[in-house]
């Protein structure tokens, strides 16, 4: 652990701040998730909005356990009384988890959940979802899942997809992303790194992180420096910054940020000034829950601090 000065920190503070797959079907499956990325930023929307799973995806072949959010009620309404979602074929069902005050009903291809009082209907959001397990297709893709909301007045389907013709559905379908052996499933948003000048050797990244099913960061690459991952935190009236050579654990759907005080990649032995307004080639290097490698090429851009991405978008490339 080093021991580092009040003001050591405040110059870091001010100066600092899915290797990604070479194989065919994984460049096949980034192919797939660029292009139809534009649609989905419109069919996702916010998660206080829609019926949604988590961003992220989920890797194919794999277990995934699917936890659906429900925004609000139905138009109009108070409460969601109960919720259908039918299953697409490529999620076998495996099993589905009760919510206390409600009834279940669960089949191979769909899965209701139903208020068994007005007391017990949900108000608002759902914190802990509503989550059904299945078995995912080896095939990468995108799977789109119908969900039928009903509320005490009236429903909402949930059921549209993102095409040319209508690329902002009022009801867009929940989907999930199927990743190709070797893509890391987390979602990977508002990544930025400082500006450094002439004879400035070190940096930091930063940004947010969140792997639906778990995951642990364990190395970053760069071809501008070295990369390591970090942890600021005050120990009294001094500053202890020590690395991580375990990696950060990302824990299933909670949200990691990485920050200037915090947690935070560490570039040091730059090669080159990092230029306001430029951007430098990271990769990421996550391992699931079940042991699985998997990475994420991100293009970060060097600024001052963050740009808010819209919601669903992703600063990811695979």
């Amino acid at each position: 652990m080093t021991k580092i000065s009040l003001a050591a920190t405040r110059a870091f503070a001010r100066s600092s701040t899915h290797p990604a797959p070479e194989q065919p079907v994984a460049a096949r499956s980034a192919a797939m998730r660029r292009n139809i990325a534009p649609l989905l930023l419109a069919a996702c929307g916010a998660a206080s909005a829609h019926v949604v799973l988590p961003p992220g995806g989920a890797t194919a072949g794999g277990t995934y356990a699917a936890a659906f959010q429900v925004g609000h009620p139905c138009s109009g309404a108070q409460s969601t009384t109960a919720l259908k979602v039918d299953l697409p074929k490529g999620f076998t069902f495996v099993s589905a988890q009760p919510r206390a005050g409600w009834t279940l009903a669960a089949g191979p291809k769909s899965v209701t959940w139903t208020a068994a009082s007005a007391q017990a209907a949900l108000r608002g959001t759902s914190a802990e979802g509503f989550v059904v397990t299945g078995k995912l297709t080896s095939k990468p893709g995108t799977l789109w899942f119908h969900a039928l909301q009903t509320c005490d007045v009236g429903t909402a389907d949930w059921a549209a997809m993102p095409n040319a013709g209508d690329v902002q559905p009022q009801f867009p379908a929940p989907h999930l992303d199927v990743l190709a052996p070797g893509v890391a499933a987390v979602d990977v948003r508002d990544t930025w790194a400082r500006p450094t000048v002439t004879g400035q050797t070190s940096s930091g990244i930063f940004g947010r992180m969140t792997a639906p099913s778990g995951a642990r960061l364990v190395a970053v690459t760069t071809p501008v420096g070295d990369a390591a991952i970090h942890e600021m935190k005050m120990d009294g009236n001094v500053m202890r910054m020590r690395d991580l050579p375990e990696g950060l654990d990302l824990p299933p759907g909670q949200t990691v940020e990485l920050g200037a005080g915090g947690y935070h990649v560490m570039l040091t032995g730059l090669k080159q000034p990092l230029a306001l307004g430029t951007a430098i080639p990271v990769t990421l290097h996550f391992v699931d829950r079940d042991g699985r490698k998997g990475a994420l090429s991100l293009q970060v851009p060097v600024a001052q601090a963050a740009a808010s991405a819209p919601a669903g978008a992703h600063d990811h490339l695979h």
